[in-house]
């Protein structure tokens, strides 16, 4: 089968397209032959093996999966003994590494039923925003019915589907956004949108009961502060060195936790089927918007990580198989 393959940690000059073999099914797994695979911020980290910390877990010195890619849309081609509530030609979401080929063997516990009002495209590149997105919302932060609540980086893959997901539950939501996507968040139905280059969020002029915080770096002080005594903050993602990443803030916030009266969390998303199902009902429901995509063939997957990495395209990133 056709895919892209990396013998080593890098970027887009780091993989190449080859002809490998397709893989058997094991009787827990079933195989997809992949319409379409997201180009992700999650897919560029296991390229690239930073922040080096996460090596401990995809090989120390070169990749343990060689094919790159942890999202898919497409339909299944074979079905193991074991599983069940899937068969042969259902469309699928969901999950995997090795995306970027023709076939991918997934886990029928991290994939559903691909909604019917989305393209395969769109579906591709939901997974891990779902995956953060909704579990940041619904379980960790347990947003309430008018509660107000602040969503730093609202426009991102993850961040759009944390507005939408807030409103969905009666928020009152502010997304913090930078100056050209001011529109765009009041698209996803933001109620208020803060540019961040003109205005500092963290001054305690408004304070909120929930922060979700999607791709920050702002310290932890800062954000307590526009936090309400009682407030839940969720560090949902954020950006630091290669080595460690921010799990330096998220740590730090963790162990304040037991000595304030608000809420400090960070949170590992959990790769599920309910997750998934759980956007399903609410794209079903019109919730949540299906994502702009822009997509490229598998064989011109160099160009659309070089892409990503130079935020030079507008919308999700999409490989089209």
């Amino acid at each position: 089968m056709k895919a892209i393959v990396q013998d080593h940690y890098g970027n887009a000059t780091s993989i190449r397209f080859d002809d490998i073999d397709r893989p058997p099914v094991p009787d827990d797994k079933v195989l997809v032959q992949v319409v379409a695979a997201g180009v992700d911020r999650g897919a560029l980290h296991f390229m690239t093996g930073q922040p080096y910390l996460m090596r401990l877990g995809t090989g120390l010195r070169t990749p343990r999966v060689r094919v790159p890619g942890v999202s898919y849309a497409g339909r299944i081609e074979a079905v193991g003994a074991n599983v069940t509530g899937f068969a042969v030609g259902d469309e699928v979401y969901g999950a995997a590494r090795g995306t970027y080929a023709e076939y991918v063997l997934a886990s029928p516990d991290k994939m559903a039923h691909k909604p019917t009002q989305l393209t395969s495209d769109q579906a591709a590149v939901l997974p891990y925003a779902a995956f953060a997105g909704l579990q940041a919302v619904a379980d960790h932060a347990k947003v309430q019915p008018g509660e107000r609540v602040l969503v730093i980086g609202g426009t991102g893959a993850v961040g759009s589907v944390v507005v939408q997901a807030a409103k969905a539950a009666g928020a009152e939501v502010t997304a913090v956004t930078g100056p050209h996507n001011q529109d765009a968040a009041t698209d996803l139905g933001a109620d208020h949108t803060i540019d961040y280059t003109q205005a500092d969020f963290t001054d305690g002029t408004h304070t909120y009961d929930v922060i979700i915080d999607v791709f920050g770096r702002t310290p932890t002080r800062k954000l307590r502060r526009a936090l309400t005594p009682s407030g839940r903050l969720i560090i949902a993602g954020g950006e630091g060195d290669r080595w460690i990443g921010g799990i330096q803030r998220q740590l730090g916030a963790v162990l304040l936790n037991p000595f304030i009266g608000q809420s400090l969390r960070m949170f590992l998303a959990k790769e599920n089927t309910a997750t998934l199902e759980h956007m399903n009902g609410l794209i079903a429901a019109g919730k949540v918007q299906p994502p702009h995509t822009h997509t490229y063939p598998l064989v011109d997957a160099a160009n659309a990580v070089h892409d990503l990495e130079a935020a030079a395209t507008p919308g999700r990133l999409v490989l089209t198989v």
